[in-house]
């Protein structure tokens, strides 16, 4: 079985912003698809892990953006799983236009949960193997964001239409909510270059969050969400953090 897989994608209208650019949430959507379909051909397929009663999360997302691809071209995306960790299977991704460009690169970090009981189960206890490779070009895993007091607060209530198929908020959701926190007219002098998420609980459906923002003196976005009545405990009731930097 390949080490490597290659997916390619066709970018409809409804994949770009206003200003005719990749949305983020979509660039996270087309790695995971891919990563999912290698997924599929590695045997760690979503049904293959039900039987054993689990399923993938993610935990952490970092994508480095050299550009962002407009509607109608078509990009490549290129994926393999890193050596596993103690806690994580690693997977590194890296997309192309269609002159062989890269585009964009992320690294993600994937846990396998019980489905049950909704806790991690590691990769040593938990029966699943992936052989990693290492090509010597993959971004540094991300690190944790801490969590600080930020001057700006809007809230936001998950509906129907975030949820995936485990029934919590999609993850690729959560940057849709992250860039509406600024407006149109500073995403049009304003393009990012790097993103950081980490997911730290789920979020259901009907739950209110409220989401704590901040542009820092370096330019970077930074954005905390909590569930709805936790802003004084500024460590606790976190669904998400994120650092989008411009």
């Amino acid at each position: 079985m390949p080490a490597i897989y290659q997916k390619e994608f066709h970018i409809p209208a409804s994949a770009v912003d206003r200003f005719d650019r990749l949305k983020l949430s979509y660039a996270l959507q087309y790695l995971q698809e891919a990563s999912g379909d290698h997924s599929d051909l590695l045997g760690t397929d979503r049904n293959a892990l039900a039987r054993k009663g689990l399923f993938w999360a993610v935990i952490r997302h970092r994508v480095q953006i050299t550009r962002l691809p407009q509607a109608g071209q078509t990009i490549t995306l290129e994926t393999w799983p890193l050596p596993t960790t103690r806690t994580a299977y690693p997977r590194s991704t890296v997309a192309y236009d269609d002159q062989g460009r890269e585009l964009f690169r992320g690294i993600s970090l994937w846990v396998l949960m019980d489905s049950r009981s909704r806790a991690m189960v590691l990769p040593g206890k938990s029966g699943v193997e992936v052989e990693g490779l290492l090509r010597g070009n993959e971004l540094t895993a991300p690190g944790a964001l801490s969590p600080k007091l930020l001057k700006h607060c809007t809230q936001r209530t998950v509906h129907f239409s975030d949820l995936d198929w485990n029934g919590h908020m999609n993850n690729c959701r959560y940057l849709d909510w992250v860039c509406d926190t600024l407006p149109s007219e500073f995403h049009g002098c304003h393009t990012p270059c790097e993103f950081s998420i980490c997911y730290l609980s789920e979020a259901r459906e009907t739950e209110t969050l409220s989401l704590h923002y901040e542009l820092d003196d370096d330019g970077a976005l930074l954005v905390d969400a909590h569930r709805n009545g936790a802003e004084d405990s500024i460590g606790h009731s976190r669904v998400f953090s994120a650092k989008l930097q411009f």
